[in-house]
């Protein structure tokens, strides 16, 4: 801003205003001071990657303008606490895509050197095949067990695609997760993302916004939440011709290719949310809290200890668990061997949970030789329910079972017993439940 030879102020601002007034895109990065020796002209770039960004995007033809995120609100109390507290908690939730190695290390490598005075603590909480409805469950555990969170990414479009076919409970779990975060720390900034697959690709493809994304941009806007949605991207540029899904991609598991893409298009978001100089004026705010879409969204979701049973008959709890043992077979999840489970094994193996709240469930490992369950509420109508996923015959999947979810707000008892009859396709009627959930 010192360049003695052409003046931001009579040149390169007034450019700008003009381009945007004509409805142009420009992305202006603001350098403090060039070299004494060139009266401010020559200077060193403070940010190359995001030039970078900006040509990779635009020198490719893409359709919808390129950019395929809503930037909802702003994203300025992190970068508030980032300037000028120096410390900064940032936490990715999501399922198996987020708990690889990819978009997340780039993202974090990205937020380090846009602050690099900042001492950061980047907490993974991405667990294989955990959408939206986990998710919202794990909220205190795995989200804020450490404390206030600075900023939030969340992506959980693949995995509802897959485990949530009903609109209202990926409703209800995306909300739990917007709104649960939002009561405990009412100035918490966070992102959603809608990541690719190959259901996803073929809808948009059709001109069609797929269900799932469609009930998460729902929740995002009613909450004024930024998205991504990076499967939109992926299918107009596939769609352009830029690069094959097969070839290039791979599957919902990007290649490093597709990481670099999440990345980046990650960063676009961020640069454009902080585009603008920061306020010295600016101060941290509470964002709004509406009304609940759903009064029956997950968004008193905690994970409760599976000690707080009574077992009437046949359960018993394993501190050390390994669904595999006993030649079961099928894999395993982190975080689901070797933990504490409360496991029944036969057909009339009972138990009894009481609990407060609108909504019960459980988090199981359900293989290949999990059964199904009768289960009542208050001493109500038995229902029945077939533990046994799609995917069970070669993994102990976790898996969040909601039970109830609308009930009076108040003390309710579960009663829960293995069924005579399974699924034909398992190999038993075990259940192993590694929590019960509550929502309060």
């Amino acid at each position: 801003m010192n360049d003695v030879i052409v003046p931001p102020p009579e040149n390169t601002l007034v450019l700008t205003e003009r381009y945007r007034k004509l409805g142009g895109r420009i992305d202006l990065i603001e350098v403090a001071e060039g070299t004494p020796e060139s009266n401010g002209h020559h200077f060193m770039h403070p940010d190359p990657l995001r030039v970078a960004d900006f040509i990779e995007l635009h020198a490719s033809v893409v359709p919808d303008a390129g950019d395929y995120f809503v930037m909802r609100g702003t994203l300025d109390n992190c970068r508030i606490k980032f300037t000028r507290n120096k410390t900064g908690r940032v936490v990715f939730l999501g399922g198996s895509i987020t708990n690889m190695s990819g978009w997340r290390e780039a993202t974090c490598e990205y937020l380090q050197q846009k602050f690099p005075e900042t001492k950061f603590e980047f907490i993974n909480a991405g667990i294989p095949s955990m959408g939206s409805t986990p998710g919202a469950f794990r909220m205190l555990r795995d989200v804020f067990s450490s404390g206030s969170v600075d900023l939030l990414f969340e992506e959980a479009a693949v995995n509802d695609l897959h485990n949530m076919p009903n609109e209202t409970e990926r409703r209800r779990g995306m909300e739990g997760i917007v709104r649960h975060a939002r009561m405990l720390d009412p100035t918490l900034d966070i992102v959603v993302m809608h990541f690719a697959d190959v259901p996803h690709i073929a809808d948009y493809g059709a001109l069609k916004t797929p269900a799932v994304i469609a009930s998460h941009e729902a929740v995002a806007k009613h909450y004024s939440v930024p998205t991504i949605d990076l499967a939109h991207e992926a299918a107009a540029r596939i769609q352009a011709g830029q690069f094959d899904w097969a070839a290039d991609f791979k599957d919902c598991h990007p290649s490093a290719f597709g990481h670099r893409l999440y990345a980046s298009s990650i960063r676009r978001l961020l640069n454009a949310a902080w585009q603008s100089p920061l306020n010295e004026q600016s101060v941290i705010i509470e964002h709004p809290e509406p009304e609940p879409l759903d009064r029956f969204s997950y968004d008193g979701g905690k994970l409760v200890s599976i000690e707080a049973a009574s077992i009437q008959q046949g359960f018993a709890v394993f501190s050390n668990c390994d669904p595999r043992a006993g030649n079961v077979g099928g894999g395993v999840r982190d975080g689901f061997v070797n933990v504490p489970m409360l496991v029944g094994r036969k057909a009339g193996d009972e138990l009894s949970f009481e609990f407060e709240g609108r909504g019960v469930g459980m988090f199981v490992a359900a293989g290949p030789d999990a059964g199904m369950i009768n289960y009542s509420i208050d001493d109500g109508e038995w229902n029945e329910l077939d533990v046994f996923t799609k995917w069970s015959g070669g993994l102990h999947i976790p898996w969040a079972y909601v039970l109830t979810s609308e009930l009076k707000s108040g003390k309710h008892v579960l009663h829960l017993k293995i069924a005579e009859t399974k699924n034909e396709r398992s190999q038993g009627n075990v259940l192993r439940i590694v929590n019960f959930l509550v929502n309060e």
